[in-house]
């Protein structure tokens, strides 16, 4: 299997820790066994430039949220707008093909709100989450969405 691609944004470098863990646990698998697919992964950025994604990836994004409660009285979106602002450019969000979502659960509703509307509107599955830097069981539960969503959309690879 071809590399897992990974696009995210990191505003306090916690979503930045996870994903540099994700990376090495599938590095780790696929040292075990060279059929578990590794990670690549791009941080998008203010500074990043736009480019037509060609491949199928996943998008990897925190929330963060300033007024109303994110459900019914108002949702702003802080910070990670231009990883939005990049999956809408051209057809980028054609290749989306699964959102992961991470937040502080003691939030409630508002947990991975981001991810969850970024999966409706770019009408990709939400696949799982993680808490803030997520721990080692979420790495290998995490890694295992992303392979089984893989292999849903490109079963050969």
């Amino acid at each position: 299997m071809q590399p897992l691609r990974i696009l995210f944004i990191s505003i306090e470098g916690n979503t930045r820790n996870f994903v540099e863990n994700l990376t090495a646990y599938a590095a780790k698998q696929h040292t075990q066994n060279a059929a578990n697919p590794e990670i690549t992964a791009t941080e998008i950025s203010e500074a990043s430039d736009f480019t037509a994604e060609t491949q199928p990836y996943f998008c990897f994004v925190p929330t963060y949220l300033d007024g109303g409660n994110g459900i019914d009285n108002g949702v702003k979106e802080l910070m990670t707008n231009v990883l939005g602002e990049y999956i809408s450019y051209g057809n980028n969000a054609q290749q989306l093909i699964g959102v992961v979502g991470s937040g502080n659960r003691n939030f409630n509703e508002q947990y991975c709100l981001t991810a969850k509307r970024y999966a409706k509107k770019f009408d990709a599955p939400f696949i799982a989450n993680y808490e803030l830097r997520g721990v080692p069981r979420d790495e290998a539960r995490v890694y295992d969405a992303l392979v089984t969503r893989m292999k849903e959309v490109a079963p050969n690879g």
